[in-house]
């Protein structure tokens, strides 16, 4: 029986919440957890065709033009934290990836995230259109 296909506009990552995740009293930092999406949303561009080497190839990289977050209950020293990470929405130019990161130990719900991203060629920093995702996910 052939393995089932992974969502390509989804992705699942875990950190565990290291010391300097935290500040003095063992709160995540809200840093730590930008650090944490950035690296779903890494692994997620991966399985939409914008692995890192080929970015490095390419030079073609997706860019966070914008970050809207909402903090909903802190995390803490040595936590587990889950984010989802997936393609929300894809147009001509720009396209969004939703997160949500939990704590599986009780299920809390801790930040929601949304990132709105373009596609720039660098080093010019020329912005590129995107291709036909949309019509595949519509």
């Amino acid at each position: 029986m052939p393995m089932p296909e992974a969502d390509p506009y989804n992705e699942l990552t875990q950190d565990e919440v290291m010391f300097y995740d935290t500040d003095v009293g063992g709160v995540v930092h809200n840093l730590a957890y930008l650090r944490m999406i950035e690296r779903c949303r890494t692994k997620l561009a991966g399985k939409l065709g914008f692995d890192l080497r080929g970015m490095a190839e390419t030079q073609i990289y997706p860019v966070v033009v914008r970050t809207e977050i909402d903090y909903r209950q802190p995390g803490r020293l040595g936590d587990c934290i889950e984010t989802q990470g997936r393609l929300e929405e894809w147009g001509k130019v720009r396209f969004w990836c939703q997160f949500e990161m939990r704590r599986p130990a009780d299920g809390a719900l801790l930040v929601t995230c949304r990132q709105q991203l373009a596609l720039v060629q660098m080093p010019a920093g020329k912005p590129q259109r995107l291709g036909t995702l949309a019509q595949e996910m519509g």
